[in-house]
Order: C-alpha cells, then sequence, then structure tokens
C-alpha cells in the first residue's frame, strides 16, 4: 500500500475513533472555545464529561468522609485537579475539563509523543530552518545554528529550561511543526484527552491552543510510564553544550554550561521550598495561560498528581504555592474520600499487554515493565554531582496494565533520592 493511501487510512480511524468519543460528550464540550484571558471569564456550565458526570460540573467537586481535612481556602486557580497517580481516582477537582491556554506544560504532551523516536546519542546538526517560527519572546536553551546536539541534549533544554528552541529542532527531526502537530493531537486522542488542541509544538499562545487541568493530567501520568520522561523531569540541574569558539591560534574549543529546573519545587527557590518527594513534572507560564503547572510526588507508598492553571492571585511562584497546598490537602485526606472521578486510559488500552515503549527509553528500547529494574544509579545528565535523577524511580512506576488500568508500582522511595539529591 502506498504511504498516502496508509495516512489516508490512519488518519480516517482516527477521526473515526474521535467521532465516536465527541458522541459520548454533551453539547456545550464539543466546541472548543479560544483560550480565556479575562480574569473574569467564568468556566461554561457544562463541559466534557470523560472521567466522570461530576468532572464536567462547574465548581469544586468534592466528597469529603468522615476525618476528612477540608479543602484549602486559599486557592485561587481557575483551574485545578488532584488525583492518585496509582488508582486513577480524583479526589477532587474544581473546573476539572475547562479549556484554556495551556503555556509549557503542552511540552509533556509533545515529549510524551516524541520520547520514544530516538535513541538518546542521536545527532542533529542545527539548520537555520530548524529555529524558523519561534514565538516572540519565547523561552530558549541556547541552541546555535551549525552547532551539533544530542537528543538527550536537546530533551534536557526541554525539560529544565523550556526551551522553545530544542522543542523546533526536535520538530524539524520529526518532519517539522506542521507534522509534530499533527502528531501530538492524534496521541492527545488516543489518550482520551478530549479537551486540547495543539496549535504549537511549545505551548506558545496561539489561537485556538486549548486543553485542561485533566488533559494535562492525563499527559503526565502517561508520560511518566517511560524511564526518559521521568528521569528529565526530575532533573534538577545538567550541562548543556555552548558553542564552538576558536582562538587566535585556530583551535577550537565548546564549553558546556550549567542549565537549572525552572520547576520551582523540584529547585526550590526563595520564597518556595523543594517539595518533600517531588519528582517533576512540567511548569509554564504565559500572557494567555498566566501560570500553569502539574507535578507528580509520593509520601508513604502514595503517588498523587496536581494540576494547577492560572492562579488569579497575582503574587510570586502562586502557582507552585498552590500546587504544594493542593499535594498537603491531598496526602492527608488520601483514603478519606470518596473520588469524584477518574483519569481514564488510552483507547488502546483495553485488553493490551505492556510494551516496551510504554516503560522503556525513548526509541522504543527498554524492556516491558516485568522486565525492568530499579534505575537509581541512572543520569538523566551530565549535571554537577549527579543531581539527574529522583534515585529509586524504577521503570515501572507507571506501566500500562490489560484493562486500560495504570498502576503504580508502590516501591518508589522518592523520599529517600530527595533527601540525598545534591540541591543548587
Amino acid at each position: 500500500m502506498s504511504a498516502p493511501k496508509k495516512a489516508l487510512r490512519h488518519s480516517l480511524t482516527v477521526t473515526t475513533a474521535a467521532l465516536a468519543s465527541l458522541a459520548l460528550l454533551s453539547p456545550a464540550a464539543l466546541a472548543a472555545p479560544s483560550p480565556s484571558t479575562s480574569p473574569s471569564a467564568t468556566p461554561p456550565a457544562s463541559t466534557s464529561v470523560v472521567g466522570g458526570a461530576r468532572l464536567a460540573k462547574p465548581g469544586t467537586q468534592v466528597d469529603l468522609a468522615g476525618g476528612a481535612p477540608v479543602l484549602p481556602k486559599d486557592l485561587t486557580a481557575r483551574s485545578w485537579i488532584v488525583a492518585d497517580a496509582e488508582s486513577g481516582d480524583v479526589l477532587a477537582a474544581h473546573n476539572a475539563h475547562w479549556r484554556l491556554a495551556p503555556a509549557s506544560t503542552l511540552k509533556m504532551l509533545f515529549a510524551d509523543t516524541l520520547l520514544p523516536k530516538w535513541p538518546k546519542t542521536t545527532k542533529r546538526k542545527v539548520e537555520v530552518s530548524d529555529l524558523a517560527g519561534i514565538g516572540s519572546g519565547s523561552s530558549l536553551v541556547g541552541v546555535k545554528e551549525d552547532e551539533t546536539y544530542t537528543v538527550h541534549d536537546l530533551w534536557l533544554g526541554v525539560f529544565l529550561r523550556s526551551g522553545n528552541d530544542a522543542v523546533h529542532v526536535l520538530s524539524a527531526m520529526n518532519g517539522g511543526v506542521e507534522k509534530t502537530v499533527e502528531d501530538m493531537n492524534a496521541h492527545a486522542e488516543e489518550l482520551q484527552a478530549l479537551d486540547t488542541t495543539a496549535v504549537s509544538p511549545d505551548g506558545y499562545d496561539m489561537p485556538g491552543q486549548v486543553s485542561s487541568a485533566y488533559d494535562l493530567t492525563l499527559f503526565a501520568r502517561s508520560g511518566l510510564q517511560k524511564k526518559d520522561f521521568r528521569e528529565y523531569a526530575s532533573t534538577v540541574r545538567a550541562k548543556f553544550p555552548g558553542e564552538t569558539k576558536k582562538d587566535k591560534k585556530g583551535k577550537t574549543t565548546r564549553e558546556p554550561f550549567e542549565i537549572q529546573n525552572t520547576n520551582r519545587l523540584l529547585a526550590g527557590d526563595s520564597d518556595v521550598e523543594v517539595y518533600p518527594g517531588i519528582a517533576g513534572v512540567k511548569n509554564g507560564n504565559t500572557t494567555n495561560a498566566g501560570a500553569t503547572f502539574t507535578g507528580v510526588a509520593e509520601r508513604d507508598g502514595r503517588v498523587l498528581l496536581v494540576t494547577v492553571m492560572n492562579p488569579a492571585k497575582d503574587e510570586h511562584n502562586e502557582v507552585y504555592k498552590e500546587t504544594a497546598r493542593l499535594f498537603d490537602w491531598g496526602f492527608a485526606a488520601a483514603g478519606k474520600t470518596r473520588p469524584v472521578g477518574e483519569l481514564v486510559g488510552p483507547r488502546s488500552a483495553t485488553g493490551a499487554s505492556p510494551s516496551a515503549e510504554a516503560s522503556g527509553e525513548a526509541g522504543g528500547t527498554g524492556k516491558g515493565a516485568a522486565g525492568t529494574g530499579p534505575v537509581a544509579g541512572a543520569q538523566a545528565g551530565t549535571g554537577a554531582g549527579g543531581v539527574g535523577v529522583a534515585a529509586g524511580i524504577t521503570a515501572g512506576v507507571l506501566v500500562l496494565l490489560a484493562g486500560g488500568a495504570f498502576l503504580v508500582n508502590r516501591k518508589w522511595p522518592l523520599p529517600d533520592l530527595v533527601r540525598r539529591r545534591t540541591r543548587p
């Protein structure tokens, strides 16, 4: 069969699946509005029912049992969600399916889509065209044309510095921005992230580009199945190749420079402490989106995912502060709340068995979950003091099992690793 016919058949398959899923949604959920930018904007009266009918309702959804702590009262985010990464139970949510501008948290979908495509050692000499179309004011890691980088270097730039330049080079390797966006949207549909429309691969503000707290949490959960994703997301700092320079004698040198993770719950800041048990995932900030963040943390054998979108309070690092309060609440409320919804699995999960792509390294070279061991000694970067990886994260932390369920290996000793990790 010719390539065009194969592409057409794939397109029809994706379209059919998408229409079947959309048929389950309420009418208000079918239209993806442009990102709202007004602080007074209100969520729609009805949204997607993916994950449960309660998540389609506006406002806060929580069902406290006896002895459960009340939710923090100083939450100002337009949308947020607290979910158990192991069971998929949504413990509480606020406008979970509200379609908003995602900012660089959309890079989780970009990474989850493209990470399996190349081994870390794959090299790319950057062309001028690779860096075309990067939006004004974008966050950059410092990629230079005519310099050669490994895929490993570029992913460090994506995860640590949210470098749109690194995103565009990887997109060029994937056949271009347009194809990459198509791949991302197809993968979002496969994950049942139906609130999401990707227009740019890097999360830069674009008309019609939307996602939701629910979908961003799905992207994080899917990405965390991949060993490379977990390592990059938990890297605090690393070395990035600098520009090649020639001295007066004609000798060339290329000195690396240090980059640090902009995730303040992982790296800390003047007014934000490193959150105990944190292991990623991704932050973002643009004009339309405000501040956005999805994080994963472990405490006493329980792993939670929290996503926060656009806090109204205009305070430095507010998105991290509200995330930390929701983590605190979630760990204290675990086992004392009734779920208000669930994180659904991918469409292909039903009847599927674990695959190399689900939990292996980029390039699909990893083993299935059953055959993998801990990666406590691995390093995601050439960072100072080996600060790269939250030790004890096993390759089976999040694995795709038959029946469409995501389970977390309870032997994920993140706190021990965090205590041992050198801090900036």
